[in-house]
């Protein structure tokens, strides 16, 4: 009888192979399930990372805010007086120019004034006649009044009366044509134009020939402007927070100029307005400064420099870290678990670029340097990493 060993053995050895197989194909399933749900975890946590917002953050320098504060100015003549005509007439001859030195009392130029010798000459003749009437008129009085005395009853007293009121309004008419004649004197004085003060032309704005008008026009410039440049004028707004630093006769301030470069003046504060412009917010002060040299120029361009008194330590940012909102000025910044916390600041000083905040922020704050738009309280935020910036930076 025939063995069926060689089939058994063959089928046994495929059932085997079976299980072998399909407990390979399970172990693979649960391995590709496990790795799913690995990967799956890892995408979502790396989704949820990529959804933070990446910032970058700085700590806040500390910086003297009022130790000092530089502003812009213009110099003006201590002393300005543009020259009008008081009197009409045509420009005879001029005999300084633009630069020139001139005393008080020197003559700068001559008038023809035709029109008023005129004027001058009817009011003399004027005069003449009142006088001769004046005269007239007291011989006429000074008779009736002899007549009267003399009892003789020629004449009535108040004939007499009449004749003495009609001498004192002669008398008051002599007076007025001398009075007119002596106006028109002082006029015709005016046709000499002379420098009121001590300084320099600078200013001619006429020339020989030209027809000037009495006092000028609101369409016509002075005739000449002298100067005082002795000394010169500076005129500073100054910010309200600083008013109260800046003390006349007190304080001073240094002074730079672009014609002079490094090289540096010193000007004393004269005076202050001492109330605050609403429309700048500022308080205007006068400065002094020594010019005997004449090494500025009246009307040129300075920076003044004051160095401040108690100065106040203040925190320094970029701008870009300011956030102006409905709730006002605010600064983000990161603390514990990379969540962000807004902080209401006031501002000391803007400096353009970088900003001193006067109140908000410790130098232990971290400072988002370019807060990301609707940034809120307690949202969180990946911190970038400062040190391979600064490393990358460094090899480049």
């Amino acid at each position: 009888m025939p063995s069926d060993h060689p089939q058994n053995q063959s089928r046994r050895a495929l059932r085997t192979g079976g299980l072998v197989a399909m407990t390979l194909a399970a172990v693979i399933v649960v391995i590709g399930i496990v790795t799913r749900v690995g990967d799956g975890k890892k995408l979502e946590a790396w989704t949820e990372e990529q959804a933070l917002a990446n910032v970058s953050v700085v700590t806040p320098g500390a910086t003297d805010t009022a130790s000092s504060i530089d502003l812009p100015a213009r110099f003006e003549a201590y002393i300005r007086a543009p020259i009008y005509a008081r009197t009409s007439g045509y420009l005879k001859k001029w005999y300084v120019d633009i630069g020139a030195k001139v005393r008080a009392g020197q003559v700068l130029a001559d008038l023809e004034t035709p029109d008023l010798d005129q004027q001058l000459l009817q009011a003399r003749a004027d005069l003449a006649t009142a006088k001769a009437n004046e005269a007239l008129a007291k011989t006429t009085a000074d008779r009736w009044t002899s007549l009267l005395d003399s009892g003789s009853g020629a004449v009535a007293p108040q004939e007499v009366d009449e004749k003495k009121g009609d001498y004192a309004a002669k008398q008051a008419v002599a007076k007025a044509a001398l009075a007119n004649v002596d106006r028109l004197i002082a006029t015709k004085g005016f046709a000499h134009l002379v420098a009121p003060f001590d300084g320099a032309v600078t200013a001619r704005n006429t020339d020989v020939g030209a027809l000037v008008s009495e006092g000028g026009g609101a369409n016509s410039p002075a005739l000449f402007e002298v100067s005082d440049t002795r000394k010169l004028r500076l005129f500073v707004n100054i910010p309200q927070n600083h008013a109260f630093s800046i003390k006349p006769g007190v304080t001073t301030a240094t002074i730079t100029v672009p014609e002079h470069p490094g090289q540096t003046f010193t000007a004393t504060v004269e005076s202050s307005a001492q109330a605050v412009d609403s429309a700048s917010n500022s308080m205007l002060v006068q400065l002094i400064v020594d010019n005997r040299n004449n090494q500025l120029l009246s009307g040129g361009y300075a920076n003044v420099s004051f160095k401040l008194p108690n100065a106040v330590t203040a925190l320094s940012i970029p701008s870009s870290a300011l956030i102006f909102n409905k709730s006002g000025l605010q600064v983000a910044t990161v603390g514990d678990g990379n969540k962000v916390k807004l902080n209401p600041v006031t501002i000391a000083r803007d400096l353009g670029r970088t900003v001193e905040i006067g109140s908000g922020l410790t130098p232990a704050d971290q400072v988002i340097e370019n807060p990301p738009d609707g940034v809120v309280d307690g949202q969180m935020v990946r911190v970038a990493e400062n040190e391979k910036k600064e490393q990358s930076a460094a090899k480049h």
